[in-house]
């Protein structure tokens, strides 16, 4: 049965949606509409309720192992919470012994926790007792090994099973995948170019060419592959998806456009400098961001309207809309020679920068420390996240002592590290951080930004601070596959991993900033 909900805003909306959910499963508890009302729950921010109508709807069908495996998907999907989705995949395979997609879901989860050698192992053994099923289940094993950070690994067992068992789509696309993020992107591209010509409607390969193609320097290329993704939006009926998305060549001189956050902070950061494109050619624009990001974009760009996404709700007039990150391909930035080199182009308030001024400690050089990523939840963007972040101790150790004053910049959970430091003294001034025009402001009162890849890295660099970047090794498509400086921020100097490990890169930034000093 196919459902709709439809529920007025607020609380009470928000409390009709949950019982309207619980009672369409209670006459029709389908995977597919257990997944839908879940999906509807997340995109209203209601994560405990789809935990909840999960656990409750599986509890009472112990016996419907669909049910449980659909179960299982939406909370990896939502969450990273592994012991419940462990335990619904272990009722599947009390009903289904020989479920081979269940079983590969219980050994990705083994890697995903961080037990690889348990989970390669569950692996093995389903490769010895499913011989029928090896492209699949090697479609399992690299994928799961590329999330949690081996694309070596994954790219020798992929190419030993491609030496003779089956081909399929998938197993191109995760060698592709394995390339790209061991920094060889013109040696990946013929593998997802291969795996299109087997899959050419899968926006999933799609989207890992497009961002090859970019890692490779080939932008021409893909920003059009590119701008053809699934939106990465956490409210997919937002009523501005609708209007006509916004492509290269349009007239918009006198009409208006509405330009919306998509992916995270920092992709907005980076690419909202194209935004002058657009009003030198006589648009009335509209930025719709979240509140973070309100008061810096309207310092920045005082030609523009810039909304809350929290409370901006439907506005007549517009003729076109554009996720953010569409802004290079829109504004013709084919080659790294058309990146606009106007940096600075995000302002802090002048006030601000003076109120942080009178509150850091006066010693110079003043050196600003960012160790983590944003703590998210889904198991996909929390497995990224560990790939990319550090701790303060491992960055600690590597950097201090010094003879400079250090400054915190790092936000939400990973700040409480601060806590248990022991080292060097630390300046955390987070604690007065309003929003991003906050943290610009304590920026600007600093000689040098090191960060790891997040918001605050593209932060310094858009406000033109020197900042220095600790890369990972399967570093973002945006750095591309090697060098020390980037053409998006010319103010930043890259440190690259060579290992899976931080601790030689760190080591390597340390010894810089001590002859920096």
């Amino acid at each position: 049965m196919k459902v709709r909900m439809e529920s007025g805003g607020g609380e009470a909306g928000r409390l009709l949606t949950v019982a309207f959910a619980k009672e369409s499963l209670s006459q029709s508890p389908t995977p597919a509409n257990l997944i839908e009302f879940c999906d509807r729950l997340a995109a209203q921010g209601q994560r405990v309720e789809v935990f909840r109508l999960v656990l409750e709807t599986t509890s009472l069908r112990m016996d419907d192992w669909q049910l449980s495996l659909a179960g299982a998907t939406v909370i990896l999907r939502y969450s990273s919470n592994y012991d419940i989705v462990e335990t619904l995949l272990r009722n599947v395979l009390r009903c289904e012994p020989d479920n081979v997609a269940a079983q590969a879901f219980l050994a990705h989860i083994r890697v995903a926790s961080g037990d690889v050698a348990g989970g390669c192992a569950l692996f093995s053994g389903m490769m010895q007792r499913y011989p029928a099923e090896h492209a699949n289940i090697c479609e399992y094993i690299s994928m799961s090994l590329l999330e949690a950070g081996y694309p070596a690994e994954a790219l020798k067992i992929l190419l030993s099973h491609l030496q003779g068992g089956n081909v399929t789509a998938a197993l191109l696309n995760n060698v592709g995948c394995a390339l790209e993020r061991l920094n060889r992107s013109p040696d990946a591209l013929p593998w997802y170019e291969k795996a299109l010509a087997l899959a050419p409607s899968s926006p999933a390969i799609s989207f890992g060419y497009s961002c090859t193609l970019l890692k490779a320097g080939r932008l021409r290329e893909g920003w059009e592959v590119y701008s053809k993704r699934d939106l990465i939006v956490s409210d997919k009926a937002a009523w501005f998806l609708s209007l006509p998305r916004l492509r290269p060549g349009d007239d918009v001189s006198g009409r208006k456009v509405l330009l919306f956050d998509e992916q995270g902070l920092g992709d907005t950061i980076q690419f909202i400098r194209l935004v002058p494109y657009l009003l030198e050619r006589g648009a009335e624009i509209t930025i719709v961001v979240p509140a973070t990001l309100v008061r810096l974009l309207t310092l920045s760009f005082p030609g523009v309207s810039v909304r809350n996404k929290e409370n901006f709700g439907r506005e007549d007039g517009y003729s076109f809309a554009a996720p953010i990150p569409d802004l290079p391909y829109i504004a013709g930035v084919m080659s790294v020679r058309d990146i606009p080199d106007g940096i600075p182009y995000l302002r802090a308030d002048d006030g601000d920068v003076a109120r942080f001024a009178s509150r850091l400690p006066g010693r110079r050089p003043r050196i600003g420390l960012v160790w983590a990523g944003d703590r998210r939840t889904q198991s996909e963007h929390v497995l990224a996240d560990k790939r990319r972040s550090v701790t303060l101790a491992d960055m600690g150790s590597a950097l201090m002592p010094v003879e400079a004053t250090l400054v915190s910049l790092q936000f939400g959970p990973p700040r409480a590290e601060i806590e248990a430091w022991h080292g060097q003294a630390l300046f955390d001034p987070m604690g007065d951080v309003r929003d991003m025009a906050d943290t610009a402001a304590i920026a600007k009162n600093l000689d040098l930004v090191i960060s790891v890849d997040t918001a605050p890295l593209h932060l310094a660099g858009a406000l033109g601070c020197p900042v220095w970047l600790v890369s990972r090794w399967d570093a973002c498509w945006r750095w591309g596959d090697e060098g020390r400086s980037s053409p998006w921020y010319p103010n930043m100097r890259v440190f690259r991993a060579k290992e899976r490990s931080f601790t030689t890169v760190l080591q390597e930034v340390g010894l810089a900033l001590r002859n920096w000093l």
